[in-house]
């Protein structure tokens, strides 16, 4: 006998077909009022936006006292929201939640931006493969896991459990990163869970979108998914290129800081928009222009204050952002509801975890053959920050109303987001710890102190040339300065030789291993020379591959930074 829609494996039928009866996940205020004329919508607004505006300053308010507390208690700042936003659905008349339209079209372009131009491509290049393994065939892998469980676990029909899959696959990892800047960890494990979001979002999207095309039409062979995938990402990536590239020239020749600050949002949203109208991944095109303008625009900029506006812009843009999202995630979700349907939601919990599972520690185990391996507490790591967060959610709403497990699809994803919050939240951090990934010694300390002061009078050095040469400062001056700096420079440059030498004297120790970043990134731009030299057919095949085989091997003998 066939289950009927909605029908459960475990039984929870009556329970999740209740939700969808009793309305419980609701739309935005904005969503719930449907006008009838021009004058009824300017009556409406102007009798909105002072409301609109308490309840802005009411969560502000929410959020200030949620870091206090969270600082005390050293939890997880988004954790602390998702909490704090629980009971307001309570105690507030009048329902509030996430769009999924302003969370798709607004928040998420500025997150991945910020992500973007924070991002440096030289290290993302050194860690493609894995971010690649893991965002492109880990998520697929993953997805097809889950949807499987919940097909038979279930009872779901193949598009819906297919849906949930995408929806859980796709990691957030606004937590995991909040975690490592409390505690230091290996550069490189993070530069791969922050590449891993970068395009895990994008690969999300798309996926959900291609599966939405496949129960709209009904079929969907595997050369027309593959085509549409690669028309979709490729298309993307074009746009993003293209409108990065086009936004260069422009910043550099704008002066002023405000200026370009309204460039850069205009380039985020506007990328995400035409990417969109143009039928492929806005997401994709985000990523791209970002990573274009972060490492080739920021550069160009002729003044550190201009360059330190813009990021801090971008990332007080992406705190805020952030922190409405955690509160509303906290706000849309009903505890009462979700209880009764907690069986249901702990079988979704254990499938999307056992997806994680397998398609990081079984990819990554294959990539010591193409790779530097991935050590395995750095893949613990990466299993414990599957965390959740208000992409899946946004996704979960925008399916469309004739879905036939719509609502059960929505009730399990706000299950699994709140427990991925709460109990993955706030146990990371205990559990990063305990891994103890990074040691540091005294040496090491001391090396990226005197690091940090090379850098700084570095750049300070290149500010007062700046400075001199648009004749701000007088010559006299400025060698004054530039020589006081110069002293900082020499003693830092010394210190750090010896440092060096003493660390080629003795037996290599992982809590050296940061002081190896400097040799790769030597031998990588070896790498890339002669490999540029062989394309301009300057040097031979034969000699190259036999050099850039001998830097391969130096490169793998160096500890992971």
């Amino acid at each position: 006998m066939g289950r009927q829609p909605g029908e459960f494996g475990i039984g929870m039928m009556s329970a999740i077909s209740w939700i969808g009866g009793s309305s419980v996940i609701e739309w935005s205020i904005a969503q719930q009022t449907s006008l009838d004329s021009n004058s009824a919508v300017d009556t409406q607004t102007a009798a909105t936006i002072p409301e609109v505006v308490i309840i802005l300053i009411i969560l502000l308010l929410i959020a200030t006292i949620v870091a206090l507390v969270t600082q005390s208690l050293r939890i997880p700042y988004v954790t602390g929201l998702v909490l704090a936003g629980l009971p307001i659905t309570e105690l507030w008349s009048r329902r509030i939640g996430l769009d999924p339209v302003l969370v798709l079209n607004l928040f998420l372009p500025i997150l991945i931006f910020e992500a973007a131009i924070n991002t440096d491509i030289r290290r993302l290049r050194s860690t493609f493969k894995p971010i690649a393994l893991l965002a492109g065939p880990g998520s697929i892998f993953s997805s097809a896991v889950i949807a499987t469980l919940l097909k038979f676990g279930l009872g779901l029909d193949w598009i819906s459990a297919c849906l949930v899959g995408v929806i859980l696959a796709n990691t957030d990892t606004v937590s995991m990163i909040a975690v490592f800047k409390e505690i230091r960890v290996p550069s490189r494990l993070t530069t791969i869970v922050e590449g891993e979001t970068l395009f895990n979002d994008a690969a999300a999207l798309v996926s959900f979108n291609l599966l939405l095309v496949v129960y709209a039409t009904g079929s969907l062979t595997a050369v027309q998914g593959i085509r549409e995938v690669l028309l979709v990402a490729i298309g993307g990536a074009m746009v993003g290129a293209v409108l990065g590239y086009l936004c260069l020239p422009i910043f550099v020749r704008l002066q002023d800081p405000l200026s370009s600050l309204l460039l850069t949002v205009a380039l985020a949203l506007g990328t995400f928009q035409i990417g969109q109208s143009l039928g492929v991944s806005g997401a994709v095109s985000v990523v791209v222009a970002g990573l274009i303008f972060g490492n080739l625009g920021l550069s160009r900029s002729s003044s550190a204050s201009e360059r330190i506006a813009l990021l801090s812009f971008w990332n007080y843009a992406s705190f805020g952002v952030n922190t409405f999202i955690f509160l509303l995630i906290g706000i849309e979700i009903n505890i009462e509801t979700l209880w009764k349907i907690a069986p249901a939601i702990l079988f979704v919990i254990l499938a999307y975890q056992l997806g994680r599972i397998l398609s990081v520690y079984l990819l990554l185990a294959g990539l010591r053959w193409f790779d530097r391996p991935i050590p395995l507490v750095w893949q613990h790591v990466l299993f414990l920050g599957n965390i959740k967060g208000s992409l899946s959610m946004a996704l979960a709403l925008s399916i469309p109303l004739t879905v036939t497990y719509r609502s059960d699809i929505i009730a399990l994803v706000f299950g699994a987001v709140l427990f991925s919050l709460v109990g993955q939240g706030l146990s990371l951090p205990w559990m990063v710890k305990r891994l103890k990934i990074a040691r540091i010694s005294d040496t090491l300390q001391q090396a990226k102190q005197l690091q940090m002061q090379l850098i700084a009078s570095k750049a300070a050095q290149e500010e007062l040339s700046s400075l001199l040469r648009s004749g701000v400062l007088p010559k006299a001056i400025y060698e004054e300065l530039w020589a006081s700096y110069q002293v900082r420079v020499v003693q830092s440059e010394h210190v750090l030789r010896d440092l060096y030498n003493q660390r080629q004297s003795t037996r290599r120790e992982p809590e050296h291993s940061e002081l190896d970043a400097i040799r790769r990134r030597l031998l990588l731009a070896e790498k890339g020379a002669v490999a540029n030299a062989l394309r301009k057919q300057i040097l031979p095949e034969d000699l190259v591959q036999t050099y850039i085989k001998e830097l391969d091997e130096k490169l793998l003998t160096l500890e992971d930074d």
